[in-house]
């Protein structure tokens, strides 16, 4: 039997291509030849469950990450992002926002960085940060609020030119960015509140309440323009819908609105999913009562979706989802709702992580797919 050291670098890259994670990196310790090996990106990775962000260690200045298949904890040092707030996660990357309220782009596992100009003003009524402390705000509650959600066109290590989209402020408005850029660019909307970013087959879309889909128009001066398909405006399973959800699932647009139940100090809990495809160019729509076996992953993080038939570990047709619930007040947040769904029984199946781990803290966890290569 030929020694482990004697396998050629074709078939050392092939039983990379298997390995989950954790794995990866144990391979890459081995010797110098593994580690360069492990750092090549010849073969698609082994499917994975996502992770979870979670909060700063502020004693031991680490990030924790919850690894999903695992069950398992990492602390992993990365000094950038220390002190900063986890507004969004696409392609690999995290989009975090310090208490100066500036922010970054990194890759947490390989630690490449883009450093982001200063966010546009808030709110035209409280347009500079001194007014909204003055009235109450503290530089960690606008941390969480500042940008809703921010999301890439595509990854920044396989295209140069990528576009980063934030939605941000009162009403979360719309910006973007590319590298060279030297501010963001703020993209004339309607007068909605947005919900929901996605960028599908080579658009960005928005959704807004009453389920109105918008796309980004970036001839001229970049706007927002209406799609014109007409959806029910309640569609909720709950009492109340909370919010909306833009997923390209397997090259499906679909619109997912979450709905609730109140509970005390204005906030609500999560009963539910209904999942359509909203179909542009028809003008119509169909309602989905599963995904294929496949599970979604929804938060603020560009939707994740997997196939639960290569995960065991994974609800097949469950939507996982994480929520930042906040009160009215500025003073007075935390993470509240998490849990996993189960499209076929129409029923919320339980938690995936405890609450009491993650309540009460600034940063609502953040699903991310790891991305090393």
């Amino acid at each position: 039997m030929a020694a482990w050291s004697d396998l050629t670098f074709d078939v050392l890259e092939h039983i990379t291509s298997f390995l989950p994670l954790p794995d990866h990196y144990r391979f890459g310790a081995v010797c110098k030849n593994w580690r360069l090996i492990s750092k090549q990106r010849r073969h698609p990775p082994a499917p994975q469950l996502p992770w979870l962000v979670l909060e700063d260690d502020k004693k031991t200045r680490t990030r924790k990450f919850y690894s999903l298949s695992e069950a398992k904890h990492y602390s992993l040092d990365i000094p950038e992002l220390h002190g900063r707030y986890i507004c969004g996660s696409s392609h690999g990357w995290l989009f975090a926002i310090d208490l100066k309220l500036t922010g970054i782009l990194i890759n947490p596992f390989t630690r490449e960085c883009y450093e982001l100009p200063p966010f546009p003003p808030w709110d035209h009524e409280y347009p500079n940060v001194t007014t909204l402390i003055e009235i109450g705000y503290t530089f960690e509650k606008l941390q969480t609020l500042y940008v809703y959600k921010a999301i890439l066109s595509h990854d920044p290590k396989e295209k140069s030119d990528f576009t980063a989209m934030i939605m941000f402020g009162v009403k979360n408005e719309p910006a973007f960015w590319r590298p060279g850029d030297s501010s963001w660019t703020v993209i004339d909307g309607l007068d909605y509140s947005m919900d929901d970013i996605l960028y599908y087959k080579g658009n960005f879309y928005l959704v807004a309440a009453m389920n109105l889909i918008c796309v980004v128009d970036f001839e001229c001066k970049p706007k927002l323009v209406e799609v014109g398909i007409e959806i029910p405006a309640e569609i909720s399973v709950g009492e109340c819908g909370i919010q909306r959800f833009l997923v390209d699932f397997n090259g499906h647009m679909l619109l997912i609105e979450r709905s609730g139940h109140s509970v005390e100090n204005y906030k609500v809990i999560t009963d539910g999913f209904v999942v359509i495809e909203p179909k542009l160019e028809q003008n119509c729509y169909n309602t989905w009562y599963d995904i294929d076996g496949y599970a979604l992953f929804l938060g603020r993080n560009a939707c994740i979706h997997v196939d639960s038939c290569r995960l065991p570990k994974c609800k097949k047709n469950g939507i996982y989802f994480t929520h930042p619930i906040e009160s009215q007040s500025p003073k007075e947040f935390g993470f509240h709702d998490l849990g996993v769904f189960d499209m076929i029984t129409n029923k919320i199946m339980g938690t995936f992580y405890s609450v009491e781990k993650v309540f009460p803290q600034v940063d609502s966890p953040v699903w991310i797919t790891p991305n090393p290569w």
